[in-house]
Formats: structure tokens, sequence, C-alpha cells
């Protein structure tokens, strides 16, 4: 018998042993001319039982480690040709830096996983166990920062937008064919969370090496005139913001220095004025650690949101008093709008605009009519025709009113209908003033905008009955009409404090409704529901 076959009968008993030490099948196919040798070992899968056993407190997780070996006919995932893929040191390296996410839970069992993929020589029987743990922590670790909290916690939030619904153990196999650089780029999350987590590392390095001392001091308002110490705390607060890219050395508040309070200004929804005022002092001295707080607290609301959405939608930012429009995830344009006071908030929920309604009558809703329309017509007998209001019926106790078309209609001369339970919809206003306010919480609930005979275009540009000119007339006739969408469009009331722009500059908008505080505690604690 020649050399060569003595190798090769060598080889094959090799394979066997292999086989049989594994406890399963296994699929072996070599390319002895240089090629890559690819092995697809299998394992028993009565391993999975004895593995719940040793690690109780992933069980919860025992079907989806079932469906994903079941689905691979048991075969490892993280080991190729005996040694640990590079995708397993990523995800151990993201388990045991979990703040990096945004994620303060401590996880069951992480540093077993650490250790056991730093072992330089693994037994058969630690193989296995290693395998299993790191697809039981790889569905704890996309719980955690892919899914989020439990839907009971969103929407003990006031958030009741559906969560997204994610394979994540198709995902894995996704990512497992991946090589280790695309792994971000391909997460299943909305692309604000990773914007945010960029900046979440800055602001910590921020924290950890400046001191943030109050600016200004008891002072309520600055003068824009004002110079000398103050300028210079501001203009460095800037410089450490990234707003300011100017010289330190001097206190002169000239043109530059100007225009660097204007991108802060607009970066924290403020009249962009240049100057130095008291609301302006108010925002650079809000402590980096709050700051903090609001890049995890919208870090967590962007895992609740679809990763991306086909075709057209609206998204409506109550804390910006935005309404955006987008195709396939590209913003074509955005407006302001107007949404609910404190008392009277906008929900935050999804819906599909099915119709506009042009020249609408408005419905006026039982709490309004018993705590304004009635008082209104105790003061004044004339109420209802001043404001061009009639009774249409008794409902309750209380009289049905509505509000006739017209330019002093409440809905203005369009709304947009997407059914829901909390009746609320977007819808053309009288009191086109309130736009040019920087604060524009003053609805009871519906959200109106700036823009809306170029939202009834958008939304009715595939009908070319519908012209911009016969759009305008509807709007202006005096006679309410009903008129269909041939496609739904997706609408988002969300709710972010903290977001990235079109320029990927940081955002912060005022918390309006108080919502920030309890999901903060919550991130934090690490208690809440996953």
């Amino acid at each position: 018998m020649n050399t060569t076959w003595l190798k090769l009968l060598w080889l094959l008993l090799i394979n066997f042993s292999f086989s049989l030490i594994s406890c399963g099948q296994s699929e072996n196919k070599h390319s002895l001319e240089g090629t890559t040798v690819r092995v697809n070992i299998g394992f028993d899968s009565t391993q999975i039982n004895v593995f719940f056993e040793e690690y109780p407190k992933l069980k919860r997780y025992r079907d989806d480690l079932w469906s994903f070996y079941s689905s691979r006919d048991f075969s490892y995932a993280w080991f190729q040709d005996g040694r640990l893929v590079e995708q397993a040191g990523n995800l151990t390296n993201r388990i045991l830096n979990l703040k990096d996410d945004g994620v303060y839970k401590q996880l069951s069992y992480a540093g077993k996983l650490d250790s056991l993929t730093h072992e330089e020589y693994l037994e058969p029987t630690t193989n296995i166990k290693l395998e299993l743990l790191l697809t039981a922590e790889y569905f704890v670790f996309s719980s955690l920062v892919w899914e989020g909290m439990e839907t009971i916690v969103s929407k003990s939030n006031n958030w009741f937008l559906p969560r997204k619904k994610i394979a994540y153990g198709l995902y894995l196999d996704s990512l497992l064919r991946s090589p280790v650089y695309e792994l971000s780029a391909k997460e299943p999350v909305y692309r604000q969370y990773e914007l945010l987590k960029s900046y979440l590392r800055k602001y910590r390095d921020l924290d950890a090496l400046v001191n943030w001392e109050q600016i200004g001091g008891d002072s309520k308002d600055i003068a824009f005139t004002d110079a000398g110490l103050v300028t210079s705390q501001v203009k460095t607060r800037l410089l450490q913001l990234e707003d300011y890219r100017g010289k330190l050395q001097d206190t002169l508040f000239d043109a530059e220095f100007s225009l660097a309070l204007v991108r802060f200004q607009q970066r924290h929804g403020l009249d962009p004025s240049g100057k130095i005022n008291k609301e302006t002092l108010g925002e650079l001295n809000v402590p980096i650690r709050t700051r903090i707080q609001q890049i995890l607290v919208n870090m967590e609301r962007s895992r609740w949101l679809p990763v991306t959405s086909e075709g057209d939608y609206i998204a409506v930012n109550i804390p910006e008093f935005k309404m955006h429009v987008y195709h396939a995830d590209s913003l074509l344009w955005s407006c302001n709008a107007v949404v609910g006071q404190t008392v009277h908030p906008t929900t935050l929920f999804y819906g599909e605009i099915n119709q506009v309604v042009f020249s609408p009558y408005w419905n006026i809703p039982e709490g309004i009519v018993a705590k304004e329309i009635l008082p209104g017509v105790k003061r004044d007998p004339k109420y209802l025709s001043r404001h061009n209001m009639e009774i249409t019926g008794q409902r309750n106790g209380l009289p049905v009113v509505r509000q006739k078309p017209g330019p002093s209609n409440s809905l203005g001369l369009v709304k947009f209908l997407f059914p829901n339970s909390y009746s609320i919809y977007l819808h053309d206003t009288p009191s086109k003033s309130l736009f040019n306010e920087t604060y524009r919480a003053f609805s009871h609930g519906c959200v109106r905008i700036e823009q809306p005979a170029k939202l009834a275009a958008f939304l009715l540009r595939d009908n070319p009955k519908w012209s911009k000119s016969l759009i305008r007339s509807a709007m202006h006739s005096g006679k309410e009409r009903y008129v269909p969408i041939t496609k739904k469009v997706p609408v988002f009331i969300a709710y972010l404090t903290a977001f990235i722009d079109r320029e990927n500059r940081l955002n912060f908008r005022k918390d309006i409704y108080n919502l920030d505080s309890r999901l903060a505690a919550m991130i934090i604690s690490g208690d809440a529901s996953y």
C-alpha cells in the first residue's frame, strides 16, 4: 500500500472518529487541492434538554433553540472545522458590554459564556455546551437590544404603536453567513437606534472629561450685547457640543459665534435667533447625564419601531411638533404641526389614512360640548350662530353639536381620516399663526398640519382627476366631500425627544408629556420586563 493511500485512510479514520464523538449526523466535504475544507457537524438533539437542566434561567428560550436547530438538522452553528467562528467572539463582546447598547440589564451566565469562549482547547462536552449557550444568549441579546421591553411595558408608557415582529432564528442564520464587519449594518432595528448609539458613546466620553457647570449664575436672561464671562462660558460649552469651531481666547460676540448659537438652537427646537437668551441658556445648562438619559430612552423607543417601511408613510413626532412624509424610508418633505395639549395629549399609535375629506363638518366631541360649548351658550345665547355651529340631536343627555364647513371651521378646509378608537386625525386649521410658535401643543388631541393642501395632493397624486386646482376648489366649496384613497397610507404618531436629523446632528426636544423620566428609571434600574 503506497503512502498516498495511507494518508487518505488516516484522514477517513479521523473523520469517522470525530463524528462518533459528536453523537450525531455529520456531513463532510473535503478537497485536497488547497480548497477550503467545510465540515458541517451534527449533535444529539437530547443535548438541548441536558443544557436547560444546567442553565434553567434560559428555559424561556427552549422553543427558540428547538426551532433553530431543527431547521438545520441539529448541526453546529458557531463552530466551523472544530473552531469557533469569529461571530461568536463578536456576540460575546456585545453581551459583556450591554451598556454600550443602552441596556443596563445583566445577563445570566454571561461570565460563563466569556470563560468558555476563551478556553484554548474545548472537549466535545464543553463544545456542545458552548454552542447551545451562545445560541441561547443570542436570543436573550436580540430580545434586549433589538426588540426591547415587553409590549406591556411600552403600553404602560403610553406607546400604542404595534411592535415589530422579527424571526430572530432566521436572522441568526443570516448573521452567521455574514462577515463580522457587516453585522451592525444588518441589525434589525430602526435606523435611529444606531445613530443614537454613536452619540451615546460621545456623551459618555464628554461626561467623563468635562465638569458640566451652570452658565450665567442666577441670571434669568442674558442680553445679546452682554459679553465677558458668560460669552466665554457659552463658547466653551458650544465647542464641547461641536456647535462652535472658533477660538476660545476672546469674548467677542462675532458672526461665527452667532452661527454656532443658531446651530445649537435649531438642534433644540428653539427660535434660531443667534442670541444668548433665557431659553438657550436653559438648554445649555441641562446636565450632560440628563442628555444621556434622553438618548437611552429614545434608543429604547427606536427598538419598538418597525425596522423599515415600504412605500409611502407619514410620521408625526409629537415633541418635535413636526409631520414628516416618507417614501421607502426616504424623507420627501416635512412641515410644522400642532399637537395635543398636556391636558389633552395626542395618543401615540399607528393608523392608515383611507380618506381625504374636503370642506368637513366638525362633529364636536361630548367632552368639548360639556366643558366649552354649553358654558359658552350660557354666556352668549348667540354662541352657536357666531361659531357657525348647529345642534343635530341629543346623546347621553347632551346636545349633539357640529360646526358647519367654512373658513372658520376648527378643522379648517380638509381633514385626513385613519380609523382608530381615539378619534384622532390630521387636519387643517384656521389658526395659522400657531405654526409660527416654537412650542405648538395647543390642540385637543388631533394633529393640525401646516401644509394640508400639499398633503392632499400627495395622497391623491395617483388619481389624475385630482389636480391641485381641483383640490383647492374642493377645499373652498363649503360642501363636505369624502374622497377615498386608492392605497392606504400608514401614519405613525410617535414620541422621540432625542433623534438624529438629515444633517446627522443630534437633536433634543422637551418632554412635553413627561414620559421620559419613568422610562429612564426603568432602563437604568435594569428591572423592566424584557
